[in-house]
């Protein structure tokens, strides 16, 4: 990216942007660095506390994005020591920490998905084990000290779990000063997070004040609601998309997105302007929804799979065609009594549904064809001649029956 005024950079950095704390001390901050050429140094602290990242991770990461393109430095903190006392931030209840094992576990992966998003081999990876797994006793007796109960209490989270009679443990409370250590290390200038997370980025800038060092910005970013179009995205409310997903999955979830939530998404995790986002939204729904998926499906798997799988869509919802490719299930050819199945059998021979009962269901809803004409079956008693190759549909779901011996 070109040299870029103070101007320019906080036009692209603020876009999108829910707060920051604080917008003068930005200015100040990348007037410095231009007249220096000494670039800021900008954090993002993410705990591995799962196997996948997913597209709520990235709307800061999309933000460090820009900071590393605008030529600052990113430094990503790996929180391995972190994850095993659980972010409190926006909880009800307490947050299971993680053991050693399962946070190596995960912490493998996060880097190769990470990647997908911003530039790991100019960044600096901090895992933040690196300084507290060498902390002693004082060391920890020192960092406590610089809050108070009355601090710790006045964050809504806890506030609220006061108040119901929800148990808030001492452990909990290490987290915001744990992050805010993590700035006085990586000696940051800006930090990125999530609107629940300006508790313990505010820590943060007291923690560096405490060391001498001028405080960092607090830059947060809207939450990004997850696939039911309500709560946050999240791993264990399954309503997240991984960035290991393939692009068929990736493209199908984010079609069955509610429409309320597309100018969020758009705007969230995707690189259009705010006017093409704007002529998306004044049309067609589903196209909308379809430049959507296929703007996500480029960003994380390339031109060619997000054309591929936009014209497989087309073809099997559209024209009414079937995808060029799709999953394969093969059944033994002893099940076949004179080259035939009964329907209900083949619907779960073919993993489209889990049971028999289901499957009984779903022919009642006239929700399963086969073949090319599409033929479909309303008679939970059908049996349906069965030929290598036969595509067999239920609902949006699609298969190749193969026959085996």
């Amino acid at each position: 990216m070109p040299f870029l005024s103070v101007d320019e950079q906080l036009a692209i950095l603020l876009r999108g942007v829910a707060q920051v704390e604080t917008r003068e001390e930005l200015r100040k901050k990348l007037e410095r660095s231009a007249a220096s050429g000494q670039p800021l140094r900008v954090k993002y602290g993410i705990d591995p506390t799962g196997f996948d990242v997913h597209l709520g991770h990235t709307v800061p990461l999309r933000k460090l994005r820009q900071f590393q393109q605008l030529g600052h430095t990113a430094v990503l903190i790996i929180g391995t020591a972190t994850a095993a006392v659980g972010d409190p931030s926006g909880r009800d209840v307490s947050r299971q920490g993680l053991t050693p094992e399962q946070i190596e576990h995960n912490a493998r992966t996060y880097l190769t998905q990470i990647a997908k998003v911003i530039d790991v081999t100019k960044t600096e990876v901090r895992p933040n084990g690196e300084w507290f797994n060498a902390f002693r006793f004082a060391d920890m007796l020192r960092l406590l000290g610089h809050t108070t109960i009355q601090r710790m209490l006045e964050r809504d989270d806890f506030t609220k779990r006061l108040k119901a009679g929800t148990p808030i443990y001492l452990h909990e409370c290490l987290y915001p000063l744990m992050q805010g250590h993590d700035s006085v290390v990586v000696r940051a200038d800006v930090e990125l997070g999530g609107t629940e997370q300006l508790y313990n980025l505010m820590v943060g800038r007291d923690l560096q004040r405490a060391a001498g060092q001028e405080p960092q910005i607090c830059l947060t970013m809207p939450i990004l609601r997850g696939l039911d179009g309500e709560k946050k995205m999240g791993k264990s409310l399954n309503n997240y998309i991984g960035l290991n997903e393939p692009p068929k999955e990736m493209f199908g979830k984010t079609m069955r997105i509610p429409d309320t939530l597309m100018k969020e998404w758009f705007e969230l995790l995707t690189d259009f302007s705010d006017e093409q986002i704007a002529a998306f939204l004044r049309g067609k729904p589903n196209e909308a929804k379809k430049a959507l998926a296929a703007a996500i499906v480029r960003f994380y798997h390339g031109d060619s799979a997000a054309a591929s799988v936009l014209d497989d869509w087309r073809k099997q919802f559209e024209e009414k065609g079937d995808p060029d490719e799709m999953p394969e299930i093969t059944i033994p050819a002893g099940k076949l009594t004179h080259g035939q199945l009964a329907a209900v059998d083949l619907i779960v021979e073919a993993k489209l549904a889990s049971s028999k009962s289901e499957a009984r269901r779903k022919i009642d809803e006239g929700a399963f064809n086969y073949g090319p004409d599409r033929t479909k079956v309303t008679d939970v008693k059908a049996t349906v001649p069965v030929a290598d190759g036969l595509v067999v549909r239920l609902g949006r779901k699609i298969v190749r029956v193969r026959i085996g011996e």
